[in-house]
């Protein structure tokens, strides 16, 4: 659809765009994303025709952009400009109606009844259509912006070039806006070439991204291959972290504010709160956290942990709620906190803290057996409904760790609590064979992100050795004052 060879040009004899060569494939959304001064725009400019080549080319469609009469152009291409502040009052649709200007004949020609059809229709695809009548000087940025976008479509352009259209507007119309811009790249087959400030909604949106610099292509190619950090800290040249958006494949790029004079916190027994229908931890500052719990699972950041006592009988439809319910009632934040359940008695639970040789870490265990699985026997079960687990396992670490640090503590804390059930005997029931853990088994690994760094936490290392033996023993522990409670009764 656009094929740029060795664009050159700009503002002066200093050229601001150096030989840039890209296509953007028909139905592709393009996006083109670089720091301030950058030539972006300046780029821009040049494919629509506003400033003149130096050197290159620029072909739109079947032939170079010069060749295009204007009329001819603009049913070509449609821009869509940053947003700027109206000089004269029009409607809403006589704004939109401007944008059929490419296909009148005429200097006074009117609307046909085909114009009117498709100016309704980008209006309704808009959402713009329930306030047409309205002065677009009275609407909003964000209303503005789609009144505009409107106008864009109406020209029904094979090409669509935006200059950063997200500016100025807040998060539900960048999301309306870029929701639409991708429905009709999928929908109508058109092409879109948009230039972004946001990388993050970029990587979200764009088929293919490139990243320029002092007037040149640092890169192209799909999100995932020029969304990382060493390139955008070498553009934009500021320290940066690549995670990945929870729901796509798409890179999303986060600052790493300069670390000033750093306030060690370190959490102790004393953010330890035993009663008789939970336990809870609460710690001083949030703590980067992975883990499997009920609610707030996977990774995070959270200043409680909440592990709550059910009994055995218990079954709800929306556990979640329910549970997120109970913590709120209990005086916790649901938004701050991890919970978990277990139908262990909590004066079984068992803790230890361990501070030596560099090392600071607290491990709680809640374990009973009446639950237990082997999960490598072909044990049929019984029922779809899954009991409330009986082995949580806690480890709160002063200290830093990698995401890889985080896996390996879950992989050291798990084969720990094997060990524990091997050595003791646990069978499984059905199977009669040693049991691994019981059904809904949770562990937390929360560490404060301040003090000593931990790379890594197998059980090679001096934190995985550490975890390893905390984790055993208070599992048999807990194990053991479960057995004797028992006995006794």
């Amino acid at each position: 659809m656009l094929k740029a060879n060795h664009v050159t040009g700009g503002y002066n004899s200093s050229f601001s765009i150096k030989g840039v060569s890209f296509t953007v494939e028909t139905g592709e959304f393009f996006g083109i994303l670089g720091p301030n001064g950058s030539g972006k725009s300046t780029l821009l400019k040049m494919l629509t025709g506003i400033l003149p080549l130096q050197g290159g080319s620029i072909i739109i469609g079947e032939k170079p952009i010069h060749h295009y009469h204007p009329k001819e152009l603009a049913r070509m291409i449609a821009v869509l400009p940053q947003l700027n502040r109206l000089s004269f009052d029009y409607q809403v649709k006589e704004m939109v109606a401007l944008g059929r200007y490419p296909y009148q004949k005429g200097f006074l020609s009117l609307l046909t009844k085909k114009d009117y059809e498709i100016i309704e229709k980008v209006m309704i695809e808009t959402n713009i259509l329930s306030f047409q009548d309205k002065s677009v000087q009275t609407l909003s940025g964000g209303e503005q912006q789609r009144v505009f976008l409107a106008q864009a479509l109406a020209q029904q352009p094979r090409l669509l070039i935006l200059d950063e259209p997200t500016n100025h507007l807040d998060l539900a119309f960048q999301k309306q806006l870029l929701d639409t811009l991708k429905r009709w790249a999928i929908e109508e087959d058109l092409t879109i070439l948009s230039v972004f400030h946001d990388v993050n909604l970029a990587s979200l949106y764009c088929d293919r991204m490139m990243l320029m610099k002092d007037g040149q292509v640092e890169g192209i190619g799909k999100t995932e291959e020029v969304v990382y950090e060493k390139k955008i800290q070498a553009i934009y040249e500021t320290e940066v972290d690549k995670q990945f958006h929870p729901t796509q494949p798409s890179p999303q790029i986060v600052l790493k504010p300069s670390k000033l004079t750093e306030k060690s916190t370190k959490v102790s027994l004393e953010c330890l709160s035993v009663q008789k229908d939970f336990i809870s931890f609460h710690s001083p500052i949030p703590l980067k956290t992975l883990s499997s719990g009920v609610i707030n699972a996977g990774f995070g950041w959270y200043s409680t942990f909440v592990n709550r006592h059910v009994e055995k009988s218990y079954n709800c439809d929306d556990f979640q709620e329910e549970l997120t319910s109970y913590i709120a009632e209990k005086g916790f934040n649901p938004e701050t906190t991890v919970g978990m359940m277990t139908a262990v008695i909590l004066n079984d639970a068992s803790w230890t803290f361990i501070e030596k040789d560099g090392l600071s870490l607290f491990i709680i265990v809640t374990a009973g057996t009446g639950n237990a699985v082997d999960v490598t026997s072909d044990r049929k079960l019984t029922s779809n409904h899954v009991t409330m687990g009986t082995i949580n396992i806690w480890l709160i670490i002063n200290g830093r760790l990698t995401d890889e640090a985080f896996v390996q503590a879950i992989m050291t804390a798990t084969e720990a609590k094997v060990k524990a059930l091997v050595d003791h005997n646990i069978k499984d029931e059905l199977s009669n064979t040693i049991a691994t853990g019981t059904s809904t088994d949770s562990t937390l690994v929360a560490c404060t992100q301040t003090g000593s760094s931990f790379p890594f936490a197998g059980s090679a290392t001096a934190l995985g050795k550490a975890i390893g033996k905390g984790v055993y023993e208070c599992t048999v522990n807990s194990i053991k004052k479960s057995e004797k409670r028992m006995k006794t009764k």
